[in-house]
């Protein structure tokens, strides 16, 4: 039988061939019809990388077979049945372990493998850098000369990275920096390796194949002048121009009204396995973490990491493929000087380090900055096309990438596990809206928020209680919640994946990257909560994730502590109690005590506010606090002696002083009878 097909495994474009797919299915077929050479259900791996080694399940073997492809040489399946001959399992071994160059390759009793869940690496299998990978430690080696002969502490690499930090840092122009060059190349020996501009500086940098792409946008946030749509001169939506108006000649450079920053994500990921520094950490989410079983130190531990690994087991099979999170949110660059402008970069950060690693800077990935002045609202997905697109190359076909720990080439996938965002952001990246009634994404159309006729907004007081235990006391309590209700109800069913994109393909709801969505969506809105197709529901795993967006709650936690301390102390104009909230307090709920005195036409004192001489005390009390180093910022210049308040704190200064300060802070300052439980 003609087998050929086995080693026709691409087309010229690339592409899978046919002919090859429908002989691995045959392969496999008669594989699996071969009990005496399985192991339970599972068959050898003929892989390039497993090289009949290993067991594996049928579905496993294709996806390897496809990716790898198969050993040289095995037109005969003889260790999967097909035994033309008496051969026994000890020649064959002995056989089978020469290469297509008839080089014996070390025998399987001197392999360490690396256990990582059910995949085998085996270490010993040293190979060069690919080609790709190779230029790029050339270069290295080349950069990381000496500056000049006997200087130990400064390279040619590590000067010229030091002089585009102080560039950055004081803002010098380009002339200023060439005349710096020019001024150590001078001062050097001759034989020194000093750049002697920033042109050749640039040139130097390049070589590290950490590219930067300039994508020219519509002005008003349409579209992308970007693939298939590049040399378009105006927007298609809505017919503005792409370039300024200019006097000059038409020779001259064209300047485009807005631009994004996009920064590939892929050669950023590769150069975590090109350091020996990061290679080996980047296997830390599969090996044994040393903590107690029940406790959850890293994302790996999560639910959702788990679920993402029965779902796709050949992306879990390879440990050093990449698991992602996407971030982002509101900046304001120029706020000390008061110009509003507003952009949002985007983050992307690899969850495979320890947690120790995986939150620092080094590791937080800039991938892109949506332009101001706006805010782009349901418009973030036109800036995040080109996001998109790069994570479907990143799990449809990956990278391959040079391990520099085991010294060996892979194909590097990554997925998106999931985005991290403020409230308002969820309602940008997830397509929920997060303002009316239908806020709130759990209770989805089950939701009890009513209207507030002196507030005149919106408010969700007595929403949730629902979520409680059936049998929890707060259910039947007819006084502290909304005034003679009882909640019998049950919380809403969560839906997964699949029942949520159905229901937004039914509802018609469209992407905003293409023609009239916009209005499409506003029309398709008015009878659900959603208010567009996320872009994120183009990645071909998405709709299985188990989490899709998470809230960042220190950021939600400083709002909250940010209304309860102004409400507590009393600040004007910041403060929650107020009239209308009291006149709104009459009437859906039971507290008397708070309700207006019509002798005397004021509003009773709360119990929970502070008055003028315990706000100094608090005040005072704040400002001569001391705190380790790097437990939390000076709070004392947080504190404004003349309006007895607390201003500029920062996210982690509002969790510290809620979790650890605020119970210490109000404890001699609350009335002594005051029930907790009930307020």
């Amino acid at each position: 039988m003609d087998r050929s097909w086995m080693y026709q495994r691409r087309t010229q474009r690339g592409d899978l061939n046919q002919v090859f797919i429908e002989g691995l299915e045959t392969f496999i077929e008669f594989a699996c019809s071969q009990p005496n050479f399985m192991d339970g259900t599972k068959i050898r791996c003929p892989c390039k990388r497993c090289r009949h080694i290993s067991f594996e399940e049928a579905e496993i073997v294709r996806f390897h077979l496809c990716k790898f492809g198969f050993v040289p040489n095995y037109f005969e399946w003889n260790r999967h049945g097909e035994m033309s001959h008496n051969q026994t399992s000890m020649e064959f071994d002995a056989n089978w372990s020469l290469n297509e160059q008839n080089e014996p390759l070390e025998s399987y009793q001197q392999m360490v493998y690396d256990v990582a869940g059910p995949n085998l690496i085996a270490r010993n299998m040293r190979e060069e850098p690919n080609v790709e990978d190779k230029k790029f430690f050339d270069m290295l080696d080349a950069a990381d000369r000496q500056l000049r002969s006997g200087c130990e502490k400064l390279t040619q690499l590590s000067a010229v990275a030091r002089l585009l930090n102080i560039k950055t840092e004081y803002r010098l122009p380009e002339q200023c920096f060439d005349a710096f060059c020019q001024l150590f190349k001078d001062g050097l020996p001759e034989d020194n390796n000093m750049v002697d501009s920033f042109y050749q500086t640039k040139k130097l940098i390049q070589g590290l194949g950490l590219p930067m792409e300039k994508i020219d946008c519509c002005r008003l946030g349409c579209m992308l002048y970007w693939g298939d749509d590049k040399e378009l001169t105006q927007c298609k939506l809505c017919q503005q121009p792409r370039y300024k108006k200019s006097s000059r000649s038409s020779n001259q450079s064209l300047v485009s009204y807005k631009k994004m920053y996009y920064l590939p994500l892929a050669p950023r990921l590769k150069r975590l396995y090109a350091s020996k520094t990061t290679a080996a950490s980047m296997r830390w989410h599969n090996e044994d973490h040393g903590h107690d079983s029940g406790v959850m130190c890293h994302p790996s531990d999560s639910e959702a990491w788990k679920h993402f690994n029965a779902t796709h087991p050949s992306f879990a099979l390879e440990s050093r493929n990449v698991r992602l999170g996407l971030c982002t949110d509101g900046f304001q660059p120029f706020g000390q000087s008061g110009q509003q402008y507003s952009c949002w970069p985007i983050i992307i950060t690899p969850y495979n380090l320890p947690p120790s690693m995986c939150m620092k800077e080094p590791y937080m990935f800039l991938t892109a900055i949506v332009p101001g002045p706006n805010n782009p609202k349901n418009k973030l997905d036109v800036f995040l096309q080109p996001v998109i697109a790069e994570l479907k190359q990143l799990w449809e076909e990956g990278v391959l990438t040079y391990d520099v720990s085991l010294q060996q080439n892979f194909q590097m996938r990554a997925a998106l596990m999931w985005t991290i965002s403020d409230f308002p952001a969820y309602a940008m990246l997830s397509g929920w809206g997060t303002a009316g009634k239908l806020a709130c994404p759990y209770c989805r159309e089950h939701s009890q928020a009513f209207w507030l006729p002196n507030g005149g907004k919106m408010s969700w007081f007595d929403n949730h209680r629902k979520f409680l235990l059936l049998n929890h006391p707060f259910r039947l309590n007819k006084r502290r919640f909304t005034k003679n209700r009882v909640e019998i109800g049950h919380p809403p069913p969560i839906k997964n994946g699949t029942e949520i994109l159905r229901e937004i393909d039914e509802f018609g709801l469209l992407k905003v990257t293409g023609a009239n969505a916009e209005e499409m969506n506003k029309s398709c809105s008015r009878s659900c909560g959603w208010r567009k197709r996320s872009i994120f529901w183009d990645l071909p795993y998405w709709e299985s994730n188990l989490i899709r967006h998470n809230l960042d709650v220190m950021h939600i936690e400083k709002n909250v502590f940010e209304n309860v301390f102004n409400t507590v102390m009393v600040i004007q104009g910041k403060t929650k109690d107020n009239a209308k909230a009291r006149e709104d307090l009459k009437l859906f709920c039971n507290r008397k005590e708070l309700e207006k005195n019509h002798a005397t036409g004021k509003y009773p004192k709360a119990c929970y506010s502070l008055d003028n001489k315990q706000k100094q005390v608090l005040c005072e009390w704040v400002k001569n606090l001391k705190f380790p180093d790097g437990y939390v910022s000076n709070m004392g210049r947080c504190v404004d002696m003349s309006k007895y308040r607390l201003f500029g704190m920062k996210s982690h200064d509002c969790h510290v002083f809620m979790q650890r300060l605020m119970p210490i802070a109000f404890r001699e300052m609350l009335p002594t009878k005051l029930n907790c439980k009930s307020h």
